[in-house]
């Protein structure tokens, strides 16, 4: 809900208290709270944070079974609020946050101690107009951390990524606060033997959730040991499905061009990519000439689905023989995805776009699209 909703501006205007599931949240928490920003990646980095902590955290920093590891977000489990009474002081909560979370946060000068961006790429330019603005909402992450009395503010961001870098050094010399850097590379040959996801994006993701387990003094013996057991999250490049040869990726949490770039590029085999959706203002230039690079087919839905499509014209080598087909409804798309595909193909439903157009949400459209997947005959 925007700050300007007539609803909203209607109770400020009557002297009328008005806060947030997430503002309530930080003033009740009593224990450490690990934030996690940023246009793509921030689900799976929350959920890996999770993990590896899980696995470590509660033999170094508690030498008994009390602590407990929290993790709450956009990835489908109950907020925390609802059970807010039953997180100890001596617990860590790891919370995926949106942009309009830290905005409400800001209201109220609170950030989480330990603070981590994943990257930035314009995202909600239909709510904030420009990517500067957008880029502003998420620094207040970091504008508001304050450190305690045992422990500094951790600042954590990706040296690959231009905003994050730059955030870095602008901030590594404040006082009182820890800032930390880090890239794919941060994870060993044998670390990533152990992990499952596949693209260079989801490498950089677990570089970010080993940043913070160092922090917390897990040691690379134990993240290595415990990734084998970590299962990706739904409708984040989850195979769904393998049929007749061709592997059926939902992918639907996918909602920026950049996202829908890195599943691209995950695989080397021929991809017939499912895109389109809800316009949310953004370029689709880059994703154009990635798909017609990559792709061996577009297949395009929603608002945006014409959109694309021009990209994918404007950009397109004559070498180059990516098949554009504009369809009306995800049936229809996985359908002639269906028939398109031969042995050795992946389909990719990586939208680069929000679901609202067609679908309650992503995980609507995600369910939606495993379940056509599921009916198409062996």
């Amino acid at each position: 809900m925007p700050n300007d909703n007539e609803l909203v501006e209607l109770a400020r205007r009557a002297s009328k208290f008005v806060t947030s599931q997430i503002n309530i949240f930080f003033e009740l928490c009593p224990a450490t709270i690990i934030g996690i920003t940023g246009s793509n990646g921030k689900s799976t980095t929350a959920a890996l944070t999770a993990h590896l902590l899980r696995a470590g955290v509660d033999s170094r920093l508690r030498g008994n079974d009390k602590g407990k590891v929290w993790l709450s977000g956009n990835i489908g489990n109950e907020p925390l609020l609802t059970i807010v009474d039953q997180i100890k002081d001596d617990d860590i909560v790891v919370l995926e946050l949106s942009s309009f979370q830290i905005e409400q946060l800001a209201q109220i000068q609170k950030a989480p101690q330990v603070a981590l961006l994943t990257n930035l790429t314009p995202n909600h330019l239909d709510r904030y107009g420009t990517f500067t603005a957008y880029c502003d909402a998420k620094e207040n992450i970091f504008k508001f951390q304050q450190a305690d009395d045992n422990s500094p503010a951790v600042s954590i961001f990706n040296g690959e990524d231009e905003i994050g870098a730059e955030w870095f050094e602008k901030y590594r010399r404040d006082a009182g606060r820890m800032c930390i850097k880090f890239s794919p590379d941060d994870a060993s040959e044998e670390i990533r033997k152990q992990f499952g996801l596949p693209g260079k994006a989801n490498l950089a993701n677990l570089a970010g959730a080993i940043a913070i387990a160092r922090y917390f003094g897990i040691k690379d013996e134990q993240i290595k040991a415990c990734l084998p057991e970590f299962k990706p999250l739904p409708h984040r490049l989850e195979l769904v499905a393998e049929k007749n040869g061709v592997k059926w990726y939902n992918d639907s949490k996918a909602t920026t061009s950049e996202s829908a770039i890195a599943s691209l590029e995950a695989f080397e085999q021929p991809v017939i990519i499912i895109a389109g959706g809800y316009d949310k203002g953004i370029a689709f230039d880059e994703l154009g000439e990635k798909m017609a690079q990559k792709a061996k087919a577009a297949i395009l839905i929603g608002q945006t689905a014409e959109k694309i499509g021009d990209a994918i014209s404007k950009t397109q080598d004559t070498r180059l023989k990516t098949q554009v087909k504009l369809v009306k409804s995800l049936v229809e798309a996985v359908s002639f995805a269906g028939q398109l595909a031969v042995e050795g193909d992946v389909v990719l439903l990586s939208p680069a776009c929000a679901s609202y157009d067609m679908f309650d949400n992503f995980e609507h459209r995600g369910r939606e699209f495993t379940k056509l997947v599921q009916e198409i005959s062996h």
